[in-house]
């Protein structure tokens, strides 16, 4: 037990959140510092007129992580919310009248595909057989690691496991090798759209999640994501760790290359160690001083960025006919969104979009007899954001929704929020205004990602979707946890 010693984390988001907890567990006093008013960060709530909007990640995915986090304090996630896997999983739509109902669990979706491709049935079964060993692997041997170094992998087990399988090639070959069905390939394609990257520059290893999509499921917490947040600071205050909302840090203190506090508007505090969980970019920039900094602005400039996004947080006076709870409208070429925000770095023309209506599974979300969206666009990182552009989008999007679920929604509001790159840099310091990080590309995998240790600022960490193992709501759960323990570990051999 470390009770002589404290630790300042900066973000109560839900890598901050873990930390705290795991460090607060070991005797460590913990103070856990966030700018906003409530705690979530990203997977933070909003609530107007008895509807309940989860502001971020909707897709519960990867319940094993959950579950392995929870037990490091002889809990689990039932103790503290009730999960409903949903099936189906979600709907994709790929054209009027034109959709597909992805049913939960594997043998479904594989008669599924063997319908629309003979022979997809099996081929299924072989590409997540595959899948299942690179996410026992991951989860074993990659996705914990702090990746500090190579080294780290270079262990006999591992190198033998992924020669077993396809890892370096594109995902985008790795599935068409497996099936010529282009709606097979974009059911197949979408999960990478969390990793913050297009199929052609994810790594195959990523088929991983193929695995937690089709065979671990899509998941809900009744009540919304709001309910996990809730959990995990339930956990770490129990643990004795101490969280301040409404705390805006302006700066890292560092004496003698060391980190010894943090300046708030309220005055000064002190600590033996400093983990900051919030944007990786906007620490090392902000709130450090440039000898202090790991990486270079010029460096930050030259890293791709996964998307930002334009959210609609909607409360309709009525419900929606034929609406699932998860709903990917795939009417439009995904390369063509995809090349014109990774390559071109512009508004879609023709976007994408997906669509949660939470109110199929959970009538808490809303008052009764109304429905609860939530609209998603993925858009480049650093776009141009305008009233007139939301509002432009926010048009395209009712007008498919009048072709594929027969309502005008314009006509049936009662709640209308939009939220985009402004706000995400306002409310979170996001660099370009990014909704999911730094792209999970072969270039910026493992150690190749921002480190989870400053190199220059001794008893200074870092976590968070922007450093490893990368974006989402579950590696940003686990980004906490390698923080945390490496700071325990250092601990120990000093």
């Amino acid at each position: 037990m470390f009770t002589d010693r404290s630790c300042i984390v900066i973000g109560a988001g839900i890598s901050g959140l873990a930390a705290s907890a795991i460090l607060a567990q070991k005797g460590l006093k913990v103070t856990v510092l966030e700018k906003n008013e409530s705690v979530g960060g990203r997977a933070s709530t909003w609530k107007k007129d008895g509807f309940t909007f989860d502001m971020g990640p909707s897709f519960y995915w990867m319940p094993d992580v959950f579950d392995r986090f929870f037990a490091r304090f002889a809990t689990k996630a039932s103790d503290h919310y009730e999960l409903k896997r949903l099936d189906p999983s979600y709907r994709v739509v790929f054209g009027k009248n034109d959709s597909w109902p992805l049913p939960a669990g594997r043998e479904a979706v594989a008669e599924l595909f063997e319908k629309e491709e003979p022979g997809a049935g099996q081929a299924l079964h072989h590409f997540l057989d595959e899948a299942r060993v690179k996410y026992a692997m991951g989860m074993q041997d990659i996705v914990y690691t702090p990746s500090l170094s190579w080294t780290e992998y270079l262990r006999p087990e591992l190198l033998s496991g992924l020669m077993k399988t396809t890892v370096l090639s594109s995902l985008r070959k790795h599935v068409r090798k497996h099936f010529t069905s282009e709606r097979i390939r974009q059911v197949m394609e979408f999960p990478v759209l969390f990793l913050g990257a297009t199929p052609q520059t994810t790594p195959a290893l990523y088929s991983l999640m193929n695995h937690a999509d089709i065979d671990l499921g899509t998941w809900y917490p009744m009540g919304g994501m709001g309910q996990v947040m809730d959990a995990m600071r339930t956990v770490a205050e129990q643990e004795g760790a101490v969280v301040k909302t409404g705390m805006a840090v302006k700066r890292i203190i560092v004496e003698n290359g060391k980190a010894t506090g943090v300046e708030t508007a309220d005055g000064t505090l002190m600590a033996d160690i400093v983990l900051a969980t919030a944007d990786y970019h906007h620490v090392e920039q902000d709130l450090l001083q440039p000898p202090e900094r790991s990486y270079s602005a010029s460096s930050w400039e030259k890293r791709t960025m996964a998307p930002s996004t334009l959210l609609f947080y909607i409360g309709l006076d009525r419900r929606l006919p034929n609406a699932e709870h998860h709903m990917l409208f795939f009417d439009a070429s995904l390369d063509e969104h995809g090349e014109d925000i990774y390559r071109y770095k512009r508004w879609p023309r023709k976007p994408l979009f997906y669509l949660s209506c939470t109110t199929v599974t959970d009538r808490s979300t809303a008052p009764s007899g109304c429905e609860n969206l939530v609209v998603l666009i993925p858009i480049a990182s650093g776009s141009v954001d305008t009233t007139d552009l939301r509002e432009e989008y926010f048009n395209i999007v009712a007008d498919r929704l009048v072709e594929h679920l027969g309502v005008d929604i314009r006509e049936h509001l009662l709640v209308k929020r939009s939220y985009c790159v402004n706000d995400l840099k306002e409310d979170y310091n996001a660099f370009r205004g990014n909704a999911y990080g730094l792209a999970s590309t072969i270039a910026q995998t493992g150690p190749l990602r921002p480190k989870v240790k400053s190199a220059k600022v001794d008893a200074l960490y870092l976590a968070g979707q922007l450093s490893v193992p990368g974006p989402g709501l579950p590696p940003a759960l686990i980004s906490g946890q390698i923080a945390a323990d490496l700071i325990l570990k250092e601990l120990h051999s000093k």
